[in-house]
This record gives C-alpha cells, structure tokens and sequence, in this order.
C-alpha cells in the first residue's frame, strides 16, 4: 500500500471480500496475535485452503498476509481443469490489487528490492 492508505480504508469489510473472492469463510486462525480467516473449502478447485486477514502491528498500518495453498498444478490439469488454474491466479492477483493498490509487477518489484536490502552486510553501504 502506498503511503496514507489503509487496509481498512481499501477493504473494511475484510471477510465479505475474502468470501467473494474464494469462498465462505469456515474459521479462523490465530497469527501474531491477529485472528486470521480460513477457507477450507475454496470455490476454485485449485485451492486446497486459503487464510487471510489483517496483521495488526502496533505503532504501524495492519499488513495483508495472505496464504494461498495450492494443489499440485498437474494434478489440477490431469483432471481438466485449466481453466481454473488461470481463474485462480486472476482471483489472487485482482484480490490482492484491491487490498494493496499495487499490481503483481510493483509487488514483484518490492520483493526483489526488500531482498536485496537484506542482503546488504551491515558494512556496505
């Protein structure tokens, strides 16, 4: 998210989008002292369980954490299902574009740059 948004502001209702996106919500998940939402049993067949939720941390913004687990592509192909597999990657990543503000491209781009930050020795500027 860019600087002034919110997760809250973005998507206050959390669970209802979760839901929309994937599927009814069958529980929680205790992470960081954040409760996070379970789908068990996600609408795509590609999905075997999605949790998600807002992280919150004091002083700061809540953060996105997100855990998509998926079934074994050829597996998931075997059985003919393609076109899922191409549903599942538009629903995580359009999910996550409305949560965060960012296409896949600049969440790549942030990844590879918060990697190599931690990379650097503390010696090297």
């Amino acid at each position: 998210m860019r600087r002034g948004e919110h997760l809250e502001d973005r998507m206050p209702d959390l669970k209802a989008e979760i839901e929309d996106y994937f599927g009814p919500v069958s529980g929680t998940k205790e992470y960081k002292g954040s409760e996070l939402y379970v789908v068990a049993d996600p609408k795509n067949p590609v999905f075997e369980r999605i949790t998600a939720g807002a992280v919150k941390y004091s002083g700061k913004k809540d953060k996105l954490a997100v855990d998509f687990e998926e079934r074994d592509p050829a597996e998931v192909i075997a059985e003919g299902n393609v076109e899922a597999a191409e549903d599942a990657v538009n629903a995580k990543n359009t999910f996550l574009l409305e949560a965060t503000g960012r296409d896949a491209k600049s969440r790549r781009e942030s990844l590879k740059r918060q990697v190599e930050d931690d990379e650097t020795p503390d010696n090297v500027s």
